[in-house]
């Protein structure tokens, strides 16, 4: 049986989207709602699934109570944030301890923290003069980029790189990570004794890399080579 998750996001939503191309190969997980703060594409990925989808206002006063209730409408024991701007509500964090993934398009802890996000960050990264980027997958508390990392994948910075090269090869191997990622969190969830989002009897997650035999996939380093289009041997 699959573990219900809820989804966040602000944006275009292709990690949403790569997460429910991974949900259609047998996830461990099934997206039940997705959660925005404003309208964006995302919504229109999950409707053409059948999925609930909710807009609310994170600046109103309860709004961490208002999502919270409609999490418990479809009963999600997880949530992944997939390019959601807005700092989780403490009343959302305290409800779902260690059952919050986010996933940031650097090597975390560098380049992140508050208004670090999307083109600011690969920015970042190229000014700084930095060889590697990547993403980061983290659990989430109340505090911007600062959960315990759960995942990470090196992606090289190129001579030429601009942001936006920079953030193409980085969301390629996002689409990769965050499944896998989201997989393991849902496994360690069922895994949990009480059957709560909580942290009583806490089943630590197991993580597999994608393209690992275990997926009956490629190789990793097939996989990083097509990811990066032949740059890493």
């Amino acid at each position: 049986m699959s573990v219900p998750f809820a989804v966040f996001a602000s944006g275009s939503g292709t990690n949403m989207q790569a997460l429910l191309d991974h949900e259609d190969r047998g996830a461990a997980y099934r997206i039940e709602a997705l959660i925005v703060d404003r309208a964006c594409a995302a919504e229109g990925r999950a409707r053409g699934k059948g999925r609930a989808v909710y807009r609310v206002d994170f600046g109103e006063s309860g709004a961490g109570a208002e999502v919270v209730r409609l999490l418990g409408r479809h009963a999600a024991r997880g949530l992944l944030l997939a390019g959601f701007l807005k700092l989780l509500p403490a009343e959302v964090c305290r409800a779902y301890p260690d059952g919050i993934l986010n996933v940031h398009p650097a090597l975390l802890p560098s380049f992140g923290g508050k208004g670090m996000y999307g083109e600011r960050v690969h920015r970042a990264v190229l000014d700084s003069g930095a060889k590697l980027s990547g993403p980061t997958i983290h659990l989430v508390n109340e505090r911007y980029d600062e959960g315990r990392i759960l995942a990470q994948w090196p992606v090289p910075v190129l001579p030429d790189d601009t942001p936006q090269t920079l953030a193409a090869r980085v969301l390629e191997v996002e689409h990769l990570l965050y499944p896998a990622a989201a997989d393991a969190l849902a496994r360690g969830l069922a895994g949990r004794r009480d059957g709560t989002a909580g942290p009583a009897g806490f089943a630590a997650p197991r993580f597999r890399w994608p393209g690992t035999e275990a997926h009956g996939g490629a190789g990793l380093g097939e996989s990083i080579r097509n990811a990066f289009g032949g740059a890493v041997e």
